[in-house]
């Protein structure tokens, strides 16, 4: 069960959560909660999540793996917040955060109140939508806030209309 959500709440603004990753889909994803969250007047929050288990294996080198991942998940990161503050005039909120990918998100909407809507892009490939799509989707109805999967297809020109 995820804490009341305060978006609505005087003070606060409904943020727009969008997961950075090296899929090709992300791009989707971040772009639509981009839109939304300038159309809106809300936040657009970029999660980078680190899968730690990458650094359990290697005890001479783990710190060095572990810092090397960090840079590049604020690269990745700093280049979408570019691309947004040139295009969109918004300042995105930019959050690293290490271990399991599904298991971080759901710990960043808990401690983050103002989260009230996931942004994913859905994978085009015939493998199917994509790990972070099945495991929201294999939650059921017991994901703790509303999801918006965005076609990996989907045009810049459709985006613009519908966000």
């Amino acid at each position: 069960m995820v804490s009341k959500r305060l978006s609505r709440e005087t003070g606060h603004r409904r943020k727009f959560l969008a997961i950075v990753d090296d899929t090709p889909e992300c791009e989707q994803a971040v772009a639509y909660a981009s839109r939304r969250a300038k159309t809106t007047g809300g936040v657009l929050v970029l999660l980078y999540v680190i899968d730690n288990a990458d650094f359990q294996h290697f005890l001479g080198v783990e710190q060095v793996m572990r810092d090397e991942a960090t840079a590049n998940a604020k690269l990745a990161l700093d280049g979408y917040a570019t691309r947004i503050r040139t295009s969109l005039s918004i300042e995105p909120e930019l959050i690293v955060r290490e271990g399991a990918a599904k298991d971080e998100i759901l710990a960043h909407i808990e401690e983050d109140q103002d989260i009230a809507i996931l942004v994913l892009a859905a994978s085009s490939a015939k493998e199917g939508p994509g790990p972070l799509v099945m495991a929201t989707v294999g939650k059921g109805g017991s994901f703790p806030i509303p999801v918006t999967i965005v076609p990996q297809t989907l045009s810049e020109e459709d985006m613009e209309h519908l966000a």
